[in-house]
């Protein structure tokens, strides 16, 4: 969800947009009318993503590090994938 707001009443009543971005709200700030700007909630880190989704159940993780596993394909010929699929391209 996203609420529009101008600079007088967003100076105003800041604590309440603020209280909104929290909460998960995008906030489009206004200058007569023109959007200016935007202020959005933060972005999760992924440590915290992985500690929510281990908390509510959804994943086990012992804390290890996966193992390096063997290349499902191996490129055997000279040049590589990506040369291949630039030269496929053209």
């Amino acid at each position: 969800m996203q609420t529009t707001v101008g600079i007088r009443d967003l100076k105003a009543q800041l604590s309440h947009y603020v209280r909104q971005v929290k909460s998960g709200e995008t906030v489009i700030i206004t200058e007569y009318g023109k959007p200016v700007g935007r202020i959005v909630p933060m972005e999760v880190s992924l440590d915290e993503k992985v500690q929510e989704m281990i908390k509510s159940g959804f994943i086990v993780w012992n804390g290890e590090k996966l193992k390096p596993t063997k290349p499902v394909a191996i490129n055997k010929g000279e040049k590589t994938v990506a040369e291949m699929v630039l030269e496929d391209r053209e």
